[in-house]
């Protein structure tokens, strides 16, 4: 019997039950892979499910295709996320206007347009801005989707596929065999697999790790607020004094954006709850939005996203470990999940990425990093998750 035919086991198996182990399992059940995807609690409940359902990382090497599969992805999957197109930036200081044109001219370079807009412009193009705002850009790329629409329309669609999901399993080793893993050891008894991708988010160090593998991350607390519901703005993307966020369908304002709160991620880390910075957020979102002050905050919530030391992903299949795959997006999974799930099923069925360049994500980059890079970085745990 195969490993793809043993009740036990996967042709792969993919931990992390996030957007980009979902995106991965999709994909690979789309090329007709038997796939089983492992998450130690509920698929979404993380950081995947708990951000501000931002689609606009111009700075990524995956940009271009994250930008042409947005737009397609309810179609593909057969399931709504919500995605709405374009997005606005506004600045209340000369400052932020010139720290929002690296996005600009970073998106020009690869072929994606933007307008500059002065304060007039922005008024009327964001009816709850302030008047103090100097100006902004319109972006038009990026936009924003529902995070909870998303991993579940993720998680339908490699279902349909004949991928699996198990949730409520952890995982608590690896068995090999000849240099490779042929065996994911969980709570729930062995699953049997030809290849394995670790895209557990800030747990992916860890379960590395086991594997003799270091992934220098450090994992942070991210807040996020919700008001009630407001007159819906033409553009719900709209960012700006700091913040990240949207305006859902509904009406709600889910914005955040601030310090990060740099904790201890071990296996009895529950969801984390809200803390102080939601006055702080709620505060910064009644100077961009002063028209909207009035809104009750009606909920917050906090998730948990992994930091690698400068900041950007890793997704890499290292040679030491010849069929394990390492992806951690470095707390910008979400927006970036379509691409990343493609180039993650690239990298386990033919070692390498076919449609971008993502040399630079590779995990030797930190082959001579710091012993104390932590320190150096300035990051320092500051509360027990």
């Amino acid at each position: 019997m195969s490993l793809s035919q043993s009740p036990r086991g996967a042709t792969v198996a993919v931990i992390g039950g996030g957007a980009t182990g979902l995106s991965a399992g999709w994909w690979l059940a789309r090329e007709g892979v038997d796939v089983v995807v492992l998450d130690r609690g509920i698929i979404g409940w993380g950081a995947s499910g708990r951000n501000g359902g931002g689609c606009s990382h111009h700075f990524s090497p995956l940009f271009v295709e994250e930008q042409r599969l947005w737009p397609q992805m309810d179609g593909l999957l057969g399931y709504p996320t919500e995605f709405q197109a374009k997005r606005i930036r506004i600045a209340y200081d000369e400052h932020q206007l010139e720290l929002y044109g690296r996005a600009v001219r970073n998106a020009a370079r690869q072929g994606f347009a933007s307008t500059l807009l002065d304060a007039r412009e922005v008024l009327e193009m964001v009816p709850l801005a302030g008047e103090d705002a100097v100006g902004g850009y319109f972006y038009d790329f990026g936009g924003h989707a529902n995070p909870h629409r998303t991993v579940q329309a993720y998680a339908w669609a490699m279902q349909d596929l004949g991928g699996r999901v198990m949730q409520h399993t952890s995982v608590r080793g690896f068995r090999r065999a000849g240099g490779r893993v042929i065996g994911v050891m969980t709570d729930q008894g062995e699953i049997e697999c030809d290849q394995v991708v670790i895209a557990a988010g800030p747990a992916t160090g860890r379960l590395a790790a086991m594997l003799d593998l270091d992934v220098p991350m450090v994992a942070a607390r991210a807040e996020m607020i919700v008001t009630e519901p407001l007159p819906l703005m033409p553009i719900g993307g709209v960012d700006g004094n700091g913040l990240y966020g949207r305006q859902t369908l509904r009406g709600n304002l889910a914005y955040g954006g601030g310090p990060h709160e740099w904790i201890e991620f071990g296996e009895a880390a529950g969801p984390p709850s809200s803390t102080p910075l939601m006055a702080n957020i709620a505060g910064r979102l009644a100077r961009m939005f002063p028209r909207a002050a009035h809104a009750r905050i009606i909920r917050s919530w906090a998730g948990i996203i992994e930091n690698t030391p400068d900041g950007r992903p890793i997704l890499d299949k290292p040679e030491a470990t010849g069929n394990v795959v390492i992806a951690t997006l470095s707390s910008i999974g979400f927006g970036l999940s379509p691409a990343s799930g493609r180039a993650i099923c690239d990298l386990v069925l033919r070692g390498a990425c076919g449609f971008a360049d993502i040399s630079s994500f590779s995990l030797s980059r930190f082959r001579r990093l710091e012993a104390d890079w932590q320190s150096l970085q300035g990051w320092r745990e500051t509360v027990t998750g």
